[in-house]
């Protein structure tokens, strides 16, 4: 359970859990009550706790054939806790939502901040919020097939110049 809490964690919203990682607790101030109410706001305009919700289903799927390990008694129970995992999730979500507040007025100024929740909310930013994930998923595809083929060639060239030099490979 305790490991399927970690995954479902580490899946929940790349980007802010980055800049959650990236915080150094020890030397960060704590943000003006002017920067938290814009982070407040900011979090609330990009819709996080819907993008946090929204990753749920694909996550239980992905953890669940670790879990079940092709046992079919124990893919019916995982199937029933489901529905109750998610609940007590959601009802959990606050508390991150809180947290990415925290990082974004510790991170940004409550003028960035406000600027930002303005971009949002237009027509443009709406639209970038609504294609983040598919533009995300892409460029993931995208990017693993180019890492794959850079890989491939530095691999090949590494091989041939050690082979100029001798080495017998």
């Amino acid at each position: 359970m305790i490991g399927s809490i970690v995954r479902l964690v580490s899946m929940l919203g790349a980007a802010t859990l980055q800049v959650l990682l990236a915080m150094d607790v020890a030397r960060a101030q704590a943000p003006s009550p002017e920067a938290l109410a814009a982070a407040r706001e900011l979090v609330e305009t990009v819709h996080l706790t819907e993008q946090y919700k929204a990753v749920l289903p694909g996550l239980f799927k992905a953890i669940k054939p670790s879990i079940v390990q092709g046992r079919a008694e124990v893919d019916k129970q995982y199937d029933a806790l489901v529905p109750v995992m998610e609940e007590a999730f959601k009802a959990r979500v606050s508390e991150m939502i809180d947290a990415a507040a925290v990082v974004y007025a510790k991170n940004f100024s409550a003028d960035d901040l406000q600027t930002l929740s303005a971009f949002y909310k237009t027509p443009a930013g709406q639209r970038l919020l609504q294609k983040t994930p598919a533009v995300a998923q892409e460029l993931t595809t995208v990017g693993t097939k180019f890492g794959q083929s850079v890989g491939r060639d530095v691999e090949q060239r590494m091989i041939d110049e050690l082979r100029k030099k001798g080495v017998n490979l």
